[in-house]
């Protein structure tokens, strides 16, 4: 499980239980930040006791499972090695991840980004949309990859071939 789809689940669950991130934050003792941070998958490291305060006011709680011997394919992974394939410094799937959903490129990525929407063919693009997608409103990784292939130049017109997928 990525960080992202346990922000969603939270921040899902907070929202069923009709709580507001700063009661939310009052209750399980972070700070309102830290759990905004969280449901937006953008906190790098929640320890283990912030995290199970939070679930255990959400009537949630973690469990360890083995993994699938035959996982579904990880668009988010051949994405990140698609983007960084030519170059010496990697984008990481936590990278590629956070910019999807802030619509935000890291430091130095402009070109990762240029060659990942140029050059990745477009079921990789679909999977990868559809994968991050799952980890926050309706229609923001989309609004987001526009944004981001604008900024990084892009040959790919991505606006019409969002329209067509």
């Amino acid at each position: 499980m990525r960080l992202q789809e346990l922000g969603f689940e939270i921040r899902k669950a907070r929202i069923a239980r009709d709580l507001t991130q700063a009661r939310l934050a009052a209750l399980a003792k972070v700070s309102r930040t830290t759990l905004n941070q969280l449901e937006n998958g953008l906190f790098p490291d929640v320890g283990v006791k912030r995290l199970l305060a939070i679930l255990e006011h959400l009537g949630l709680e973690l469990t360890i499972q083995p993994i699938p011997r035959f996982k579904p394919q990880d668009f988010i992974q051949m994405a990140s090695k698609t983007a960084s394939v030519s170059f010496k410094n990697i984008l990481s799937e936590d990278e590629l991840i956070k910019a999807l959903i802030s619509g935000k490129i890291p430091a130095g990525k402009k070109p990762h980004f240029r060659t990942l929407i140029d050059e990745a063919p477009p079921s990789v693009l679909d999977g990868l949309i559809k994968e991050v997608a799952r980890w926050t409103k309706p229609g923001r990784v989309e609004s987001n990859l526009t944004r981001i292939a604008r900024e990084a130049k892009t040959t790919r017109r991505i606006e019409e071939w969002l329209h067509t997928t």
